[in-house]
């Protein structure tokens, strides 16, 4: 006899409601974030009012007892004996449209899911404008089963409609049957597969996986989240409250909102977990919180309310403005000013983790952490020690805290890692070989970016600050560029070297300010570089150090392209070291502007994100951020020419061919204009200018 799993049983779609209303069948958001467009729901309804299977439910019994209530709650709510795990969006609009319900979309707002039908041919619609003013249609079906009931809803219908024209009686009955028809829907039946509580997640996973015709898979986060749907309700909204209110600044109270990561609820929980269990791998998170003894199996609900007691008192810290914002100190102590600059979430997240353990568990100061979590997070940016899979080298440096007691063994521990990993040779050979790549978002390059930050370093041939150009609550008109040392133009022309990634290479470009960049057009080196120098009133010093924080090698104008890139790696591992050296430093006080968030009245954040520093146009296209042919049209109406993107980045204005956005505008308008302005590309909501499509803040 073959071992069951699974009970099959029908529900109809009315017992379905009330059992979801009753909180005996959970719709916990166990998929990915996602609401059906109105379309698919109005196509759900027309397959059943015309009797066509829509599939079947599987659902997954809780193992709450009966009488189990979720804690942290003011009024004791049940936990759900069912859990959806198959039919999440079918019954979230079915319920929706039979409630009235608003649903929460995937951007976090809410609305009504409107749908139309018209009896007269059986068709149904998404309610709009023209179908509320139509009598033939009844322009929301929800009214049937809400509030004013089938027959008054009916009798509207028919009062509306002979306001346009007269009704037969048997007009007026085929109407009525097929309203008829349409509200006997709650009716519905459905089959549903109900899995056994024994059945543990990585069975329900393939299960789930081998039935779903959409390939969704689910992850052990998913898992969790859905637990805490079960019994701690309250522990997820707040979750959830706490990362929507990430995405957006405000001016009329503390927000978590910030310029470094817009986090997402499974994210968050990571971090929680890191802190309650000294875990990162969520399969153990999930058998504890589960109530089962590692060892023996058993399943204890003591147990499991004690484990989710553990995660409650420690996402109540992770959740705290307070520690929040004092740990993203932390990042702009290390040189990094902005999401732009940040290569791995995960570093940021387990980064939180180990201040929040210091800061919990060690009692320590936020001044101590600031310094300590600076350093770290520095460290696991630029090694990419939490990319990948992090999990278990995550819980590895968990678990070197098992035996410290002090805050100074604290901060023994995460140092002597430090100085491990970034041992000599890492500086000379390792870094340099990771600068060898044209990635625009290489942690390497992030590294050097923040290492000017951290030393307080000027644009080259510039007085302006990286550090201010790089605010990321200002957009500067003329701000800082990527310029390349050897200009595209003469590595094409006189080196005959055309291959993009060489070209880009990281070791090739230099922050410059707007004007600079302009100016040095496609000269070779040997000859814009003493131009440039003739220009500035630099001291022998301050031209010293200007080569020395942009890692220019001397006599650089005359070496060979591929001498060139090597020499300048090593000088740019070389102040990478420099500035790190200066992080370790508690007499390093870095003088950042607070990021301003005056101009949040306007709702949209992506509007004040820097412009594209770490970008190029060719560097776009390889992100799959613009498109080859691509056309940009001005944003001045009295500049009546369009450019169209080429394959390697330049722009084609007419017959001329321009490498870069600015020297385009300029020629083009006659006057100096920041090009990443001045040209438009199509977004999916309309033109925006090239800033903010290169902004991956932007929100398009």
């Amino acid at each position: 006899m073959p071992i069951t799993l699974f009970k099959d049983t029908t529900y109809n779609l009315n017992g379905l409601v009330g059992d979801i209303k009753r909180g005996e069948v959970a719709l916990p958001d166990i998929q990915r974030p996602f609401v059906w467009p109105a379309a698919k729901v109005r196509d759900l309804f027309d397959s059943m009012y015309r009797g066509f299977p829509v599939g079947y439910l599987l659902f997954w019994e809780t193992g709450a007892g009966t009488g189990t209530r979720q804690i942290g709650t003011d009024v004791k709510q049940a936990a759900p004996r069912l859990l959806i795990v198959d039919g999440q969006q079918r019954l979230t609009s079915l319920f929706a449209v039979l409630t009235g319900t608003k649903v929460v979309r995937e951007d976090y707002t809410e609305g009504r899911v409107r749908i139309a039908f018209r009896p007269t041919d059986a068709t149904f619609g998404v309610t709009d404008a023209a179908i509320e003013k139509d009598p033939e249609f009844l322009p929301d079906v929800s009214a049937l089963w809400g509030d004013a009931g089938r027959k008054k809803t009916v009798r509207a219908f028919f009062d509306r409609l002979r306001t346009k024209r007269s009704l037969s009686q048997a007009e007026e009955d085929r109407l009525d049957d097929a309203i008829d028809r349409l509200y006997d829907l709650h009716n519905y039946p459905f089959k549903v597969v109900e899995l056994s509580a024994d059945v543990d997640e990585e069975q329900v996973a393939e299960i789930f996986v081998r039935i779903n015709s959409e390939g969704v898979k689910l992850n052990r986060a998913d898992f969790i989240l859905t637990l805490m749907s079960v019994f701690w309700d309250k522990g997820r909204a707040e979750l959830e409250d706490f990362c929507r209110a990430a995405k957006q600044p405000s001016i009329a109270k503390a927000s978590p909102f910030n310029w470094f990561i817009q986090p997402q609820p499974p994210q968050l929980l990571r971090v929680s977990v890191a802190l309650a269990f000294r875990r990162a791998v969520l399969k153990t998170v999930y058998t504890l919180l589960r109530g089962k003894d590692l060892d023996t199996g058993q399943v204890s609900a003591d147990k499991r309310d004690k484990q989710f007691q553990e995660l409650k008192a420690a996402q109540e810290h992770v959740l705290n403005l307070t520690n929040w914002h004092e740990f993203l100190q932390c990042l702009e102590r290390a040189g990094y000013r902005s999401g732009k600059m940040i290569t791995s979430e995960s570093a940021v997240l387990y980064s939180y983790g180990l201040w929040l353990v210091g800061r919990v568990d060690y009692g320590m100061s936020v001044q101590q952490l600031r310094e300590v979590i600076a350093r770290w997070f520095f460290m696991v940016q630029v090694t990419g020690r939490y990319t990948g899979s992090f999990e278990s080298q995550v819980e590895s440096d968990l678990a070197r805290f098992a035996d410290v007691r002090t805050a100074d063994g604290f901060i023994q521990v995460l140092d002597r890692v430090v100085d491990d990993t970034l041992s000599a040779d890492y500086w000379t050979i390792t870094l340099p070989n990771d600068l060898a790549t044209s990635a625009s978002r290489s942690p390497a390059l992030s590294s050097y970016i923040a290492a000017l930050n951290i030393l307080d370093a000027d644009a080259l041939m510039g007085t302006g600050k990286v550090r201010s150009r790089l605010d990321p609550a200002i957009v500067a008109k003329k701000g800082i560029e990527r310029h390349h040392l050897f200009p595209k133009g003469y590595l094409r022309d006189a080196l005959k070297i055309t291959d993009t990634k060489q070209v880009n290479q990281i070791a090739n470009m230099a922050l410059v300010e707007w004007a600079d960049n302009i100016a040095v057009s496609d000269d070779p080196p040997v000859t814009y570089w003493p131009a440039q120098v003739a220009a500035r009133s630099f001291t022998n010093d301050k031209l010293a150090e200007q080569m020395r924080l942009h890692a220019l090698p001397d006599g650089w104008t005359n070496m060979a392209y591929d001498d060139f890139l090597v020499a300048r790696r090593k000088l740019m591992g070389a102040v990478v070291r420099d500035a790190f050296t200066q992080l370790r430093s508690s007499s390093y006080t870095p003088s950042y502007p607070q990021p301003s968030l005056a101009s949040a009245t306007t709702g949209n954040a992506s509007t004040h994100a820097e412009t594209s520093v770490l970008f190029s146009l060719a560097e776009m296209i390889e992100q799959g951020l613009l498109a080859s042919g691509a056309v940009l049209m001005p944003t001045e109406p009295y500049v009546n020419v369009l450019a169209t993107v080429l394959e390697n980045g330049d722009l084609e204005v007419g017959d001329q061919v321009y490498e870069t956005p600015t020297a385009a505008a300029v020629a083009s308008a006659g006057s100096s204009v920041d090009g990443w302005y001045f040209w438009l590309a199509d977004g999916p909501s309309g033109p925006v200018p090239l800033a903010h499509l290169a902004s991956p803040q932007a929100d398009h």
